[in-house]
């Protein structure tokens, strides 16, 4: 199938396919034209021509059978999509045409990253190993996934799994890591810089590597980390309004918030929004830099992950694996950067500030 075809179908044009396929980064319209497009590229088992190709880049054509790839997500909710692993999943499809693979399913399920087994759980790990549920070479795992999961998965694609997120999974399987502990680090110590000392925790608490390196550091700084400052929560939008709703009537609210996603951090922002920040307006450190975090006013400081490479260490390692070029296990760590924008500003100012997204 060609791009002509592609573009046909989702009814935009070759151009734009051509964009999109190429460039996780590029920005359509709007999103649900680049998620049709790689929509239709799934459906079509599209993959690049090499013979074109190599006239492009001068390399000699190399026939070589495609392999096929499934994509686990384990997000927070099902409600409502996590902008970080939509934009990794569209890193990893961009990469799948380079590498020469077809990703023949997608899953999202996030029972699978508990720790507890449930009912739902257990009808989904069936879901993802029936006999019939694909035909995959390998396997990329997105997020948390629960130990017992993992071990099933392993066995279930033969060692081909790499898992990608911010926690690691130790020496289970190949991953491609941003320890959330680091990250936590980056952000909280950004903000007792500039002089906070009660700064709260806004996200997942339970087996979290972010939750872990935001207590550890207040600790480091002589700072006791509160109980009733870590609010848990889904990684959400609609979660981070409902927090800062609640927060707003407390009376011994933070003056500074590091949340687990950026997500959560707009979501924050749209509830100040609303109230003007007449009352209370804490200083916001989010995680991730999704494409929306630069665009809230105030712009959303953050810790932005290497998501580009991310995706693609995750296939070459899987490719190789899958090839049979590596046995051991294997972990490639990549680091994250603070991005310093407008949410944030001294203890003083918590009590007055203008907010508008």
């Amino acid at each position: 199938m060609s791009i002509r075809d592609i573009a046909k179908r989702a009814g935009v044009s070759p151009s734009t396919v051509s964009r999109v396929l190429n460039d996780p980064a590029h920005r359509c319209s709007s999103d649900g034209v680049r998620d049709r497009i790689w929509q239709v590229a799934r459906e079509m088992n599209y993959l690049p021509n090499e013979a074109a190709r190599s006239l492009k880049t001068g390399a000699a054509a190399a026939e070589r059978a495609p392999r096929y790839v499934d994509v686990l997500m384990t997000r927070s909710t099902r409600r409502q999509a996590e902008p970080f692993f939509s934009e990794l999943l569209r890193v990893v499809e961009a990469e799948t045409q380079r590498q020469r693979c077809i990703i023949a399913n997608v899953w999202s399920l996030p029972s699978l990253m508990g720790t507890r087994r449930n009912r739902a759980a257990g009808l989904e790990y069936e879901r993802v190993l029936a006999p019939d549920a694909s035909r995959a070479d390998g396997l990329l795992i997105l997020g948390k996934c629960a130990p017992v999961v993992l071990d099933r998965l392993l066995r279930a694609y033969g060692g081909n799994v790499v898992c990608v997120g911010r926690n690691s999974v130790g020496e289970r399987a190949d991953e491609v890591l941003c320890d959330g502990e680091k990250l936590a680090r980056m952000a909280v110590e950004h903000l007792i810089g500039l002089g906070h000392s009660t700064i709260g925790y806004v996200g997942d608490c339970r087996g979290e590597a972010r939750c872990r390196g935001y207590q550890r550091t207040l600790l480091d700084h002589h700072l006791e980390p509160e109980v009733d400052l870590m609010i848990s929560c889904e990684h959400t939008e609609a979660a981070g309004y409902a927090v800062m709703k609640r927060l707003v009537q407390r009376d011994n609210a933070p003056t500074a918030i590091y949340c687990a996603t950026d997500a959560i951090a707009v979501g924050m922002l749209r509830c100040l929004s609303e109230l003007g920040g007449r009352y209370y307006a804490p200083s916001i450190v989010g995680c991730d830099d999704i494409e929306s975090a630069q665009f809230t006013a105030p712009a959303l400081t953050t810790v932005a992950l290497p998501k580009r490479d991310m995706g693609r260490y995750a296939l070459w390692l899987l490719a190789d694996r899958m090839a049979g070029g590596h046995s051991t296990t294997t972990r490639v760590e990549l680091s994250g950067r603070l991005v310093v924008r407008d949410s944030c500003s001294l203890p003083s100012d918590a009590n007055g500030y203008t907010y508008v997204i």
